[in-house]
């Protein structure tokens, strides 16, 4: 079974919490995101790509990317952050293809890429495709309680990402993740059987 649902959404939308849910109901998860941390923790395939790119103030003394650096450089220097992404992203989507198309007995595979929309690396890839959506002012507060990060660094980081309204039109699916764990459960084991019948229907 190798039908494809992409999960995105804004930072502290709730993107793991939800994936993790699928799981429990025997979904494959793929994220990208852990896909990344091992693309640059010490001895990744995209350290020395970097080393060579940005120097080695941008590795930290363990040999891994030195995130908190990085983070500040992108957000300040566009032609930066795409370098960056000139990098990362090919490495990241050959690893997220190369796990997808391993022989699977789930139901189907979820595969989970915060900027989906913004990246179109992944255009036509998708049968179907998710966003997790809350408001602003929860994305706010979790992504700096989790994060330790500034409420000014939060709001960098949302306006380089896609606007909400865009994010849902752009979605087949959506999933609110206001309410409570219980709630948000339910809407996953709802979308959990739709999607399960989608995938045995084009089987």
């Amino acid at each position: 079974m190798n039908y494809l649902v992409g999960l995105t959404g804004g930072i502290g939308s709730g993107k793991s919490t939800v994936a993790g849910l699928f799981a429990d109901q025997g979904v494959r998860v793929i994220d990208t995101d852990l896909i990344s941390h091992g693309l640059t923790q010490a001895g990744g395939t995209a350290i020395p790509l970097i080393r060579k790119e940005f120097g080695d103030r941008h590795i930290d003394t363990q040999g891994a990317l030195d995130r908190g650096r990085m983070r500040q450089l992108v957000f300040a220097d566009s032609a930066a952050k795409l370098k960056l992404e000139a990098i990362l992203h090919p490495l990241i989507l050959a690893q997220t293809r190369q796990q997808a198309a391993e022989p699977s007995k789930a139901p189907y595979t979820l595969i989970v890429v915060p900027l989906l929309f913004e990246n179109g690396r992944y255009a036509g890839w998708m049968d179907r495709t998710i966003a997790v959506d809350c408001t602003q002012e929860a994305q706010l507060a979790r992504t700096m309680q989790r994060s330790q990060l500034s409420e000014a660094e939060v709001r960098a980081i949302l306006a380089h990402q896609l606007d909400r309204t865009e994010r849902l039109a752009l979605a087949d699916e959506v999933i609110r993740n206001d309410g409570t764990l219980e709630d948000l459960k339910a809407q996953v084991v709802g979308m959990h059987r739709r999607l399960s019948a989608l995938a045995t229907e084009s089987d």
